[in-house]
C-alpha cells in the first residue's frame, strides 16, 4: 500500500490499477521474449535517472515486478521524496530475465510519469518559495490514475484538490450558466448552495470577474476561485474579498508566471498542468551484460 503520514490508498486500489496495466500490455503475452528468451536465463539490471527531478512511484514499479513474477527481487535505492541526477541508481531488479522484460515498460511507465509529476510539483513549490501559499492539482488527471497521480502530487510537496464530485461543493462557471436559465444569480446560487450543504460543508464558486467575486462574498461563498485572471485583476479582486474567505486562483498558470500570481492573500493556486501534460521523468531500464547467467548451471 501507499501510506504516509497525510495519504493512503489501500492495496486493492493499487492491484486493480496495476493489473490493468498489465492485462493492456500482457493479454497476448510478450510474442519476442517468449520466443527468443529462455526461461532459465537469470541477470539483474540496472533502473536508472537520465533526468534531475522528484522521484515517484518506486513502490508501484516493485509491485509490477511482483505482480508478474513473485521470485524476482527488487531493491529501491531512492525513496519517494528524494531527488535523482541523471546517473543515479534509483532500483535494481534482479531474477529471470524473461519475466523483467514482461514488466519492464509497465513498470517505467508508471515510475516515468509519477515522477514527472512530482518533479513539474516540486519546482512550482520551490518557485513560490512559501509555504502559506499551497500548490494544489486539479480533476484533470489520467482516466484510472487519479490516485497515483494525486500521490505524486503529495510527494513533490503539493495539496491534493478534490479527488472525486463528491468530495467538497464546487460551483463551476457551467453550472451559473445553468441555473441563470432558471433565474438564479451568482449570490443566489451560492446562498442557495449555503442553505442545502450538510453541516461543516465548504462552498467554493469560481468567478472570472470582480463583479461576480462581489456577488461570491454577498452570497456567503467560504472559498473564492480566481478563475483567468491577469495579476492586477487579482490585486483588484482581493481588496474587496473578507479576510475570512479563502482565495485560490487557478488558469493559465506557468513556471514563469508564478510569482506574479503568489501574491499576499492567495491562499492556494490550483495548476491543471500538474497531471494533464506534464513531461515525464526519462528513467531506462538496462540489463547488466555480465550478470547474465544460467540459474540451472
Amino acid at each position: 500500500m501507499l501510506h504516509t503520514q497525510n495519504f493512503f490508498i489501500d492495496n486493492e486500489r493499487i492491484g486493480n490499477i496495476i493489473s490493468s496495466a498489465i492485462d493492456e500490455d500482457l493479454n497476448q503475452g510478450d510474442i519476442t521474449t517468449e520466443l527468443l528468451i529462455p526461461e532459465n536465463l537469470h541477470g539483474d539490471a540496472l533502473i536508472t535517472a537520465k533526468d534531475s527531478g522528484t522521484i515517484a512511484g518506486g513502490k508501484i514499479a516493485e509491485m509490477v515486478f511482483k505482480e508478474v513474477s513473485p521470485s524476482l527481487e527488487f531493491r529501491l535505492f531512492i525513496e519517494d521524496g528524494n531527488r535523482t541526477s541523471p546517473g543515479d541508481t534509483i532500483a535494481t531488479v534482479s531474477g529471470s530475465i524473461n519475466c523483467i522484460l514482461k514488466a519492464e515498460r509497465i513498470a517505467l511507465n508508471f515510475l516515468q510519469r509519477l515522477s514527472g509529476i512530482a518533479t513539474a510539483t516540486s519546482r512550482y513549490v520551490d518557485e513560490i518559495s512559501n509555504p502559506r501559499i499551497k500548490i494544489m492539482d486539479t480533476r484533470k488527471t489520467t482516466p484510472g490514475l487519479r490516485l497515483l497521480e494525486k500521490y505524486a502530487v503529495y510527494i513533490g510537496g503539493g495539496v491534493n484538490h478534490r479527488f472525486h464530485l463528491g468530495e467538497r461543493i464546487l460551483i463551476k462557471d457551467n453550472h451559473l450558466t445553468a441555473l441563470r436559465r432558471l433565474g438564479l444569480s451568482l449570490k443566489d446560487t451560492v446562498r442557495k448552495a449555503k442553505n442545502q450543504a450538510g453541516k461543516g460543508e465548504t462552498v467554493e464558486v469560481e468567478v472570472g470577474t470582480r463583479e461576480e467575486a462581489s456577488e461570491a462574498v454577498q452570497g456567503g461563498a467560504d472559498i473564492i476561485l480566481l478563475d483567468n485572471m491577469a495579476p492586477d485583476d487579482i490585486k483588484s479582486v482581493l481588496s474587496l474579498i473578507p479576510k475570512h474567505v479563502i482565495i485560490e486562483v487557478s488558469g493559465g498558470i506557468t513556471i514563469d508566471n508564478i510569482r506574479s500570481i503568489a501574491m499576499p492573500g492567495v491562499d492556494r493556486i490550483s495548476i491543471g498542468v500538474l497531471t494533464h501534460s506534464v513531461k515525464a521523468l526519462d528513467i531506462s531500464l538496462e540489463l547488466v551484460p555480465e550478470s547474465i547467467r544460467d540459474a540451472d548451471l
